[in-house]
């Protein structure tokens, strides 16, 4: 049988998932009565945000004529946080479908899938999805994709695949365009492991590309960067649930349980060989280890959850190599951990799976960037979180991360996108006809926390954007610490610039305003810069109706009971216990 190997990419909702069902449909690859939309998407997650998360291989099998062809898909994801898992896919690959949608035309993340792909050397068909929509821009669509691919018009397919229209066309061109995979199952195995998953029957299930030889049911194996032996406990196909089979070669996709219960011995972008200690051979080049952004503090509520909160974040980086974490500890939190991670929406959707999956109860800190602080004595060293910014007396000077933003839009909201850069370096190009790419040089804080929604809000929707970062630039910052009831939440103060200190400090103090829970005390909120109380805002106390058990009698009867209440209002105060849900972290960060 003859093997083709490939990926979809995508900007965020040009239809990835969708092209993923009617390609499973037209391979009979899932049965009718079990067919559901974005059926590749397995994590609820996934279909309560309507974007795909993991990257989701599955093999299918196309007849054409008598000739039976296997496809190997591996569904990716288009959020710019998740791009580390498309360019995992791609190095497991020989070709890839790039899809862009006729009513927004070629988007700022289409580019840089579209680079990631050219990196690997990969043959690319370009696809226009959505030519049904009433709003389907194809003509200017395909002058777009001519600019960037430099392709001729009838080398772009035209589909829908909501419909399915012109879908077959596309399994035609991947049969005909993409290339056999190379490799020979008479040499020595080497395969690589582009995903991996724990099951706790099974051990470490590793997800691979067999690039030489093969691997058998109970074949012994060795991970030649870590040096691990394992044993093939399983080995098979995703159809898309694991299938079992006796064995992998050459060219194939699939997945091998390796027995292995410890998931920190296993990493994304080993390479898999048969043990033989007399002959040590190269591993494959693997993946660059991804940069992580954003950093939060995660402790368990209870304390005692500590080892279940490592374990899971163990079983999650199985899951996703561009999570990274380490202990640490706080007077008054107790034992938690560190994580970094590649964005905004990477935080929040794996601290919603921690809680979702293994049942944690966790406190969360406002995610923040990394700095570099220089102190009074010309020492460096970088601060993850502001709970680890040192007093303000010490510090010398401050550098945060600066990026190359790319922008896409329409030329109408040029002047609103514009106004978002304001005051920043930038340089404009011509996309086609009606389209610009512009490009800022800005501070990396800014783009992580809120610049996305900003963007999509003054553009209607249709801009798109994408950043790299490209180093360290001095910056004025001081830090915010929210004081509440005279005690600072640490894990809720901010590092802003010191011209925007008073503004930060009123918006943050009337958001918590607006979604603490009010006590039967009134609660006051302040935020504090370099030792002085800024702002303050007051949350009145919640009253109860102590008297209405009370059916007539003396009025002293209400009074004494009203004092009562008075009292105890006064000595709830006194112990000044606050617990703060998690989701206000959310709310404060996500705050306009």
């Amino acid at each position: 049988m003859k093997i083709r190997n490939f990926s979809i990419i995508a900007h965020i909702d040009h239809g990835k998932s969708t092209l993923a069902d009617r390609l499973l449909e037209l391979t009979s690859s899932i049965d009718k009565s079990k067919m559901r939309p974005q059926f590749l998407d397995s994590m609820d997650l996934e279909h309560e945000k309507g974007i795909t998360i993991k990257m989701h291989p599955v093999r299918m099998v196309f007849h054409k004529g008598e000739e039976p062809y296997i496809l190997n898909l591996i569904d990716t994801p288009g959020h710019v946080d998740f791009s580390y898992e498309v360019s995992r896919s791609l190095a497991a690959v020989e070709g890839a479908v790039l899809l862009v949608d006729a009513s927004t035309g070629v988007q700022a993340q289409t580019l840089a899938n579209l680079e990631l792909a050219q990196k690997e050397n990969l043959t690319i068909i370009p696809v226009i999805n959505k030519i049904d929509m009433p709003q389907a821009q194809v003509e200017e669509t395909i002058e777009e994709i001519q600019e960037v691919l430099n392709v001729q018009k009838d080398g772009i397919i035209q589909i829908s695949a909501k419909t399915g229209q012109n879908v077959l066309q596309i399994i035609d061109r991947i049969i005909e365009k993409f290339p056999e995979p190379k490799g020979d199952i008479n040499n020595r195995l080497k395969a690589l492991i582009f995903d991996s998953k724990y099951d706790p029957f099974l051990g470490v299930v590793a997800y691979i590309r067999v690039f030489e030889g093969a691997i058998n049911y109970q074949d012994e194996l060795f991970l030649l960067r870590q040096g691990i032996r394992a044993k093939a406990k399983e080995v098979g196909w995703f159809l898309p649930q694991l299938k079992t089979q006796q064995k992998l070669m050459a060219g194939e996709i699939g997945y091998v349980a390796l027995g292995i219960k410890d998931p920190t011995q296993v990493r994304i972008g080993e390479t898999i060989t048969n043990y033989d200690p007399d002959n040590i051979i190269e591993p494959l080049a693997g993946y660059k280890e991804p940069q992580q952004v954003v950093f939060t503090s995660i402790f368990p509520r209870d304390a005692n959850d500590w080892p279940l909160l490592r374990d899971s974040l163990m079983r999650l980086r199985l899951n996703d190599s561009s999570l990274s974490f380490e202990p640490e500890s706080k007077s008054v939190l107790g034992k938690g951990f560190r994580c970094g991670f590649l964005g905004l929406l990477h935080a929040e959707i794996t601290t919603e799976r921690l809680k979702r999956e293994f049942n944690l109860d966790l406190i969360i800190s406002s995610p923040s960037v990394s700095y570099k602080i220089v102190d009074k004595h010309n020492n460096e060293s970088i601060v993850y979180t502001p709970k680890d910014w040192p007093h303000y007396s010490g510090i010398q000077d401050i550098y945060e991360q600066f990026v190359e933003l790319k922008i896409i839009t329409p030329r109408q909201f040029m002047s609103q996108v514009l106004k978002l850069v304001v005051g920043r370096e930038s340089a404009t190009n011509v996309l086609g006809l009606e389209r610009l790419i512009i490009q800022v040089k800005m501070p990396l804080r800014e783009i992580i926390i809120g610049f996305y929604d900003k963007l999509k809000s003054v553009s209607q929707g249709y801009a798109s954007m994408d950043y790299k970062i490209i180093g360290w630039h001095k910056s004025d910052l001081v830090k915010l610490e929210i004081l509440i009831l005279g005690k600072v939440e640490e894990t809720i103060s901010k590092i802003v610039p010191r011209s925007l200190s008073m503004q930060e400090a009123k918006k943050i103090a009337e958001k918590l305003a607006d979604v603490l829970p009010s006590q039967l005390f009134e609660l006051p909120v302040q935020v504090q810069c370099e030792s002085r109380i800024i702002v303050r805002r007051t949350i009145r106390a919640r009253r109860k109706d102590v008297t209405a058990p009370l059916y007539g009698g003396d009025y002293t009867r209400k009074k004494k009971l009203l004092e009562k209440q008075k009292k105890g209002k006064k000595k709830l105060k006194e112990r000044g216990q606050v617990s703060i849900p998690p989701e206000i972290f959310w709310e404060i960060i996500k705050t306009d």
